[in-house]
């Protein structure tokens, strides 16, 4: 019988491992590197950290879930807001990062101060503006003492209860499921589908590795594309002044018009984001955040790290003007001149990325959920 020590040092490895397993070249959907072993957890293990990340009483105040920010209708982000809604409703800095194909993530977060999933889970845990837990010990504490996850990881762990290694062990084994590939480009260009793209859409592969430049930061390879360098870049994102106004309701059929400057007059001013300079303090950092995926970016609206952009026309848009005006920008980055129609074409580009699993894998993730963890019926 293998020793407890040594089966959870394997299901870590498992977890953390980059290597590929022997039978991964057979299943990996169409367009996608071969899956790391993480991709091949026991389902009891999938099925206990799906629940984690569904679970609203891992909060503080039982009101929040990883599944609130990442909503696997939308992308498994929110498209309902330019950053993220926290704890008693706080406006967080960032946007919620999409969570499709975290597998072959190398970092994690705009800033890419994590580098493994199974550590990653308690950032938002513990953030006090997330969901808000005073300590691991809390959390842990909270775990134990719900019947429904009575023997749990006993089951998984050999005998051994939660800890901190094991809840990240079992929700980052949830969150490497979450797997997406087999696009409508991924058709015409790995699988030789010649009706699988339209001619727009090809337009729009010619400029997004032609004229555009995309491809230099959002990498197609000769057998698989993740989308991304996987570096981090100054682009002068969320440093673009808005004219935008809105309507504010004051009473039934009574309302008025402010711009964004009268709005801010008012707002709460939050210090400045550098990005990764935030983790590593190199001068160079400052104002760079990581190059995203761009698969099923059609779902993940708002974009960039702060959700400034509301829409694909508007990244293009600002794309074309060569990015924001901001100190130390890339020097990859300038005025495009596009064409309305080469605009359009971009953006049809960018749709034929959406994997062809999008709303089964949402069924998957809420298959046999009780209803107050986010179930088929229910509320999350």
């Amino acid at each position: 019988m293998i020793p407890r020590a040594v089966r959870l040092v394997v299901v870590l490895a498992v977890i953390c491992m980059a290597s590929v397993t022997d039978t991964a070249l057979a299943d990996r959907p169409l367009g996608l590197p071969p899956l790391p072993a993480a991709a091949h957890a026991a389902p009891e293990l999938v099925d206990l950290g799906r629940k984690l990340f569904f679970d609203r009483r891992l909060s503080f105040n039982g009101t929040m879930s990883c599944a609130m920010c990442h909503v696997p209708e939308e992308g498994f982000t929110s498209n309902a807001s330019r950053t993220a809604v926290g704890m008693e409703g706080r406006s967080l800095s960032r946007n919620a990062p999409a969570l499709y194909n975290l597998a072959w993530q190398r970092a994690l977060f705009h800033d890419g101060r994590e580098k493994s999933l199974v550590g990653q889970v308690w950032s938002p845990l513990l953030n006090p503006d997330e969901m808000a837990n005073p300590s691991v010990g809390h959390v842990l504490l909270r775990i134990r003492g719900l019947p429904d996850y009575n023997g749990e990881f006993e089951k998984l762990f050999g005998g051994q209860g939660a800890s901190r290694t094991r809840v990240g062990v079992a929700i980052a084994a949830f969150e490497t499921t979450l797997v997406s590939g087999n696009s409508r480009f991924d058709r015409r260009w790995y699988g030789g589908e010649a009706a699988a793209m339209s001619e727009q859409e090809l337009a729009g592969l010619e400029l997004f590795r032609g004229k555009a430049g995309c491809v230099t930061c959002h990498i197609i390879g000769a057998r698989d594309a993740l989308f991304s360098d996987g570096r981090y870049h100054i682009t002068g994102a969320g440093s673009v002044a808005h004219a935008a106004r809105f309507t504010v309701p004051l009473a039934p059929g009574v309302s008025t018009v402010l711009s964004d400057a009268e709005l801010g007059s008012f707002a709460v001013h939050e210090p400045p984001d550098l990005g990764r300079f935030q983790i590593t303090h190199k001068p160079e950092d400052r104002n760079a955040f990581k190059t995203p995926s761009l698969r099923n970016v059609s779902r993940s609206a708002p974009y960039m790290h702060d959700g400034t952009l509301a829409t694909l026309e508007d990244v293009v848009e600002f794309y074309d003007r060569g990015g924001g005006a901001v100190a130390g920008k890339s020097a990859l980055l300038m005025s495009l001149g596009l064409s309305q129609t080469d605009k359009r074409a971009l953006v049809a580009f960018l749709k034929a990325l959406d994997g062809d699993n999008i709303e089964g894998l949402v069924k998957t993730v809420r298959r046999n959920l009780p209803l107050e963890l986010g179930g088929e019926a229910g509320e999350y």
